[in-house]
């Protein structure tokens, strides 16, 4: 018999779910608050942990936290319980690295078939880390095209719209990013509320990483610039998989390494270029990370364009229309086509 802890200070709402999942053969273990519910579930350790999010004492999102840190409850399947519809309300809790976020009311179906399917999830993933039978340099990761693949084999898929936030500046680091199809710029904000793009990032690409050993928050704001989909994998698990695959992790660390010498090129270049060389190395850019095809014109915001090359807006309008002129590119609506590539 699998063991649930739920953790919930609506008494009634309490009694009620357990009685509902005792019902469907679960052993129930319950909790009035998350202070009492972290000691239960360090000294029970519950199959799964049914949690709601505002309560006394420790909210859900530091229940979740504190179980993060003990080696015992780390991998326990976890599952947000809250009225908070908001769509960044269950980002946080995602980002926070949570199984799933129900929203109250809930139907019973849909909360045993989360519990379910997230049981068998958990003992999928013990079975592979306790699994030893293949031989080591089958379990081993080669590069980081194999930590993509482990990306998509065991993360979770976000989807977003155009301009939607993937993570925003601030907030815990939970999860590292790899980009399936789309494209997302990294970008900070001075205290005028200027925006400065720090990175580009389109398909295959990984992305929001800061520390891999404390809960740094994440430096950047992260938006998407077009549909994008993204596979998400929690901090705690890639860090598992860098301890035992070294190979990949010295291609990780040259990876950032390449990233901050790109970024250093880029605050060099918006320091001391010439505005018509700042626009025309911005416009290469846009068109490397977001044209499969180089004949294809590129619709990007004048907005994103001037943040990325560190000029005022106005400026690079004026530049653009020069650009124009002299028959180095077209221009339609807010559609950029490089006639001259050589020029440019």
């Amino acid at each position: 018999m699998k063991r649930i802890l739920l953790v919930e200070d609506d008494t009634i709402l309490r009694e009620n779910t357990a009685e509902l999942l005792e019902l469907a053969n679960y052993e129930v273990i319950a909790a009035p608050n998350g202070k009492i519910g972290v000691e239960k579930a360090l000294a029970n350790t519950p199959d799964i942990i049914v949690c709601d999010v505002m309560m006394p004492e420790w909210d859900g999102y530091g229940v979740l936290q504190a179980l993060s840190k003990e080696p015992t409850a780390k991998y326990i399947p976890f599952i947000f319980l809250s009225a908070k519809t908001e769509r960044q309300d269950i980002r946080k809790g995602m980002d926070l690295g949570a199984d799933d976020y129900i929203t109250k009311p809930f139907e019973e179906e849909e909360l045993t078939n989360a519990i379910e399917s997230r049981i068998a999830k958990a003992v999928v993933l013990k079975e592979e880390r306790e699994n030893h039978v293949q031989k080591e340099d089958e379990n081993q990761l080669r590069d980081l095209n194999d930590l993509k693949n482990f990306f998509d084999d065991n993360g979770t898929i976000f989807n977003f719209a155009k301009d939607e936030i993937v993570y925003e500046e601030g907030h815990s680091s939970n999860y590292i990013y790899l980009i399936i199809k789309g494209v997302v710029k990294c970008h900070k904000f001075d205290e005028q509320r200027k925006e400065l793009t720090t990175a580009l990032h389109k398909d295959d690409d990984l992305f929001g990483y800061t520390s891999f050993t404390q809960n740094t928050p994440y430096h950047e704001t992260a938006t998407a610039i077009q549909a994008t989909e993204v596979v998400g994998l929690s901090k705690s698990e890639l860090i598992d998989v860098l301890d035992k695959n070294h190979k990949v992790t010295l291609e990780l660390i040259q990876l950032l390494t390449d990233n901050i010498s790109g970024i250093k090129e880029q605050l060099l270049q918006m320091a001391y270029s010439s505005v018509h060389r700042k626009t025309a190395t911005t416009i290469l850019k846009f068109a490397e990370k977001l044209n499969r095809n180089p004949e294809d014109p590129i619709k990007i915001s004048r907005n994103d364009l001037a943040s990325v090359a560190g000029i005022a807006t106005e400026t690079l309008i004026r530049t653009l229309s020069r650009f124009k002129k002299e028959g180095i590119i077209e221009i339609e609506d807010r559609n950029i086509k490089i006639v001259d590539y050589k020029q440019l």
